[in-house]
């Protein structure tokens, strides 16, 4: 299996990327989408010990999720090693190498009332550096008003917000970083992204990039997402002193070293193609 090259981005939707964190890919996986649907059915047949299904205490829909199944999910490991993504992301990254960093399954079922806040990823992730892109790619259509919304510029506020549980309360003890600031209730203070996607369309966004995304409560479709997050050149470990998400407990790296391992394996390096 090898990975899939591309034909290069445009140089404005790269730069528009560098500048706003976030852009669109029209049908990009448009081949994938099938298999990644398959794949998403085998995971919720048998979810990992990771699996986490929101049930909401009003009674509605659940909103499950599940991550790192790349080793154990044939139809993902095969999207990782044998699709466009890994070139795409280097190519936004403007990085040599795109170094896979983890899966995320994202399914709101119709009727759900789970909201996903307002957060950006960065401060749950054991990694640092500057080159990352998250890949959200919906295996079913998105009306706008339930896509997933970014905050343009966000990934350059230089600031990394108190990470929090879907309850509200703190992932990690003792955080004293910055709360996010209140961007539902002043949406006209920002440039918010958001867009009505078709299967094989993708958003791509830094991990800095404060996002969130509304209800499923509209319409009766389900919202299956596959997620794909990748990191670059410059990609460290990074000890965040908490459980963080995904909860990578049993890796041994040291606080500073590259990102490197069998769990994150580079897909792509353009010095070798």
């Amino acid at each position: 299996m090898s990975v899939v090259e591309t034909q290069a981005l445009p140089p404005a939707l790269v730069e528009q990327f560098d500048r706003e964190g976030v852009v669109v890919l029209r049908g990009v996986f448009a081949d994938w989408i099938e298999p990644l649907r398959e794949g998403v059915a085998a995971l919720m047949a048998d979810p990992s010990p990771l699996e986490r299904t929101y049930h909401p205490a009003d009674g509605s829909a659940p909103f499950f999720q599940d991550l790192c199944n790349w080793q154990r999910i044939p139809a993902f490991r095969e999207f990782v090693f044998g699709s466009p993504a890994a070139a795409l992301a280097a190519q936004l990254m403007r990085s040599r190498v795109a170094r896979f960093f983890h899966d995320h399954v994202l399914v709101k079922e119709p009727g759900t009332s789970v909201v996903t806040p307002w957060h950006h990823d960065k401060p749950y992730y054991c990694v640092g550096g500057e080159q990352s892109v998250s890949l959200w790619i919906p295996l079913d259509p998105v009306a706008q008003e339930i896509s997933l919304e970014c905050v343009a510029g966000s990934h350059r506020w230089n600031v990394l917000h108190r990470p929090k549980r879907f309850d509200g309360t703190d992932l990690y003890q003792n955080d004293d970083a910055t709360e996010m600031p209140d961007i539902e209730g002043q949406r006209d203070q920002y440039t918010i992204r958001r867009w009505a996607m078709a299967p094989g369309d993708a958003v791509a966004f830094d991990f800095r990039t404060v996002h969130g995304a509304a209800a499923n409560l509209a319409g009766g479709h389900r919202r299956r997402v596959f997620s794909a997050r990748w990191v670059g050149d410059d990609a460290v470990f990074i000890d965040r002193h908490g459980k963080g998400s995904p909860p990578l407990s049993h890796l041994t790296l040291k606080d500073g070293e590259p990102l490197d391992g069998p769990d994150f394996p580079v897909v792509l390096d353009r010095a070798r193609a």
